[in-house]
């Protein structure tokens, strides 16, 4: 008769000890490899999308980004599509959502391929249209913070445009410097008042996306305070005509500095 030995199984030499901390090493290298492979499946978009209301000069903005001068445009109901290039190199798509009510929110379906958001204000009406570019916005920051955990949040600016028609006094600073101020006081009061903290549409009905969650206590609304991450500003201002003679010959003379200089951040960020 033939003898089998036993087999004893490994578990059974082992302390109870022993077994506690290879369950915990096990349950440590499971939630490493878990936590690896959502941040490796993790997208990021490649475009940049200009959004933001009527006749804040996007298409302007587009125009002279991608053919060093700018052209003449009038209020789209269209989507234009582009492409720039970057100050180091490269190329990227532009997406231009008119900023029509019917159609503004079309930039919702180019979202998840977006690397960045710049959101056009023109800085000399805001403190006519403060509510309206206000209600626009919020559409804005909740559809980002809405995206899929799977998906990387793409940067946000917020541009204060036509700072060339801006009067200052003397003593208030730079015409740039007083419009990106004026734009995110106006933009927080209106976003807290209107529409943001107490979760009310612009014309005073409940809005179905809530409000806007902000850090500090007692309900004051700050960008700095934001759910979705930094908000960055930038003020600018652009040509409109013929191009001049250092434009043809790829000199920008325009006021974009600070917006190329944002863009060359934000797109060599892997």
């Amino acid at each position: 008769m033939s003898m089998t030995p036993d087999v004893v199984p490994f578990i059974n030499g082992l302390s109870s000890e022993s077994l506690l901390l290879l369950s915990l090493a096990l349950v440590a290298g499971l939630l490493i490899v878990i936590t690896f492979s959502r941040r490796k499946s993790r997208s990021r978009g490649t475009a940049l999308l200009l959004v933001g209301p009527s006749d804040a000069g996007k298409t302007a903005l587009l125009s002279t980004l991608a053919f060093t001068g700018t052209l003449p445009s009038h209020t789209s109901l269209q989507v234009n599509t582009s492409i720039m290039p970057l100050p180091q190199g490269g190329i990227v798509a532009v997406i231009d959502i008119p900023g029509h009510p019917r159609i503004r929110d079309q930039f919702q379906e180019h979202l998840v391929n977006t690397r960045a958001v710049a959101f056009v204000v023109d800085a000399s009406t805001i403190s006519r249209n403060g509510s309206t570019v206000a209600e626009h916005l919020h559409h804005v920051l909740h559809a980002i913070t809405s995206l899929p955990p799977s998906h990387l949040a793409p940067a946000l600016l917020i541009i204060a445009n036509k700072c060339d028609l801006m009067k200052t006094a003397t003593s208030s600073g730079s015409p740039t410097d007083v419009a990106i101020s004026r734009v995110r006081t106006i933009l927080e009061r209106e976003l807290e008042n209107g529409m943001g903290v107490e979760g009310l549409g612009a014309e005073g009905e409940r809005s179905d996306m809530g409000g806007l969650d902000c850090s500090n206590s007692g309900g004051v609304f700050k960008f700095a305070d934001w759910e979705g991450g930094e908000v960055d500003f930038a003020g600018t201002w652009v040509n409109v005509g013929e191009l001049k003679d250092d434009e043809k010959e790829g000199v920008a003379t325009d006021g974009l500095a600070s917006f190329r200089s944002w863009l060359g951040a934000t797109f060599t960020t892997t």
